[in-house]
Formats: C-alpha cells, structure tokens, sequence
C-alpha cells in the first residue's frame, strides 16, 4: 500500500489536502479532456450560442406583453421553446462521449484512492452529521465516531465543489437556457397557469 509523500505523513491534515489536492488535479483532467473532445469545437460553439440566443428571445417574448394576439404569441413561444429542446438535446448528446472518458477517469483515481484509504479516516467533521449523510461520511470505517469522515465522502465533496467552480471559472458551465443545465431545473410558471 502507498502512503503520502514524507513531507506530508507528519502533517495533521495531510490525509485531507492529498485528497483534496487529488480531487483538484482529477478536476483539471477532466475539463482538459473536455475541452479536447467538446468545447473547442464549432459545432459546440454554434449549439451554445443557439441555446443562448434561442433562450433570451424566449425570455423577451414572456415578458413583453405588449402582443395583442395572444394565440400567435404562444404559438410562437412554443415554436422558441421547441427549437431551445432541440438545441438543448444535441447539446447533451454532443457531450455525452466526452462524460464516458471523463468517468473512466473518475472511476479509475476513486478506485486508487479507494485502496489507499481504505477503513481509514481521513477527516474529522466539525458536527454529527444527519442519518441519512452518516451513511455515506462513515463509509467503509470502523468504529462509532459519527463524526470520522472517509475518503469517499471528501473525496465526493471535493470533486464537486472544485470541478464545478473551475468550469465556471475556465467558462465551461452550460449556457443558460439549456435544458437540465441544473442539478434542479426550475419548473415554468406559465406552463400551470
């Protein structure tokens, strides 16, 4: 079994920060990857910029309610709307072959991980999480501490919190109008009106 670099086995944290610092790197991958098979293409570029112009016509169509025949102005939004699924569609399909190699990657650095520290606890969290969450903060360790943290859940949370704020930062994030473009999409008001 490989142990972290000596510089960092007599530091407190350094179970932690390797983690984290994994979990960062495999961010940094991940979008290179993605930015070889997806963003640097045109046809991304003319999807997104579709999806872009698409979803701020249809923003101004809801708001502008200056149309007096309200029939052709919802046939209309529905024509906008219905080219914005599309778009949004062969956006997600077109990403999809780059989302397979990203998560061979993925699968293979959590594995590696996974045989590094496994039944250890890498963190300590700072409060006794809820039921539902022990279950995965206490995966795979021995013991009672509610409050031992695995290398599965920090290694999750990292990933997360790093790859998501360097897409934004890098101006890899979906566009705004694209379908599924969040974890939650908003439903549309006026669809239940």
């Amino acid at each position: 079994m490989a142990s972290p670099p000596p510089f960092l086995s007599t530091f407190k944290y350094s179970d932690s920060l390797t983690i984290a610092g994994i979990s960062f790197f495999t961010a940094v991958v991940c979008e290179a990857i993605s930015w070889l098979l997806i963003y640097r293409r045109t046809s991304y570029k003319s999807l997104k910029s579709a999806i872009d112009k698409a979803s701020k016509k249809l923003e101004s169509m809801k708001t502008d309610s200056s149309s007096v025949l309200r029939k052709s102005k919802t046939k209309k939004i529905d024509r906008v709307e219905t080219s914005l699924k599309e778009s949004s569609r062969d956006l997600s399909l077109f990403k999809f072959k780059s989302g397979a190699v990203v998560a061979l990657v993925l699968f293979a650095v959590f594995g590696f991980l996974n045989s590094l520290y496994e039944g250890k606890a890498v963190a300590k969290l700072p409060f006794v999480p809820l039921k539902i969450v022990q279950k995965m903060s206490h995966r795979g360790l021995h013991g009672d501490d509610p409050t031992d943290c695995s290398m599965a859940f920090l290694y999750f949370l990292c990933s997360i919190s790093i790859r998501t704020n360097l897409q934004k930062f890098l101006g890899f994030s979906p566009p705004r109008g694209a379908a599924g473009a969040g974890l939650f999409p908003v439903p549309d008001a006026s669809k239940n009106s």
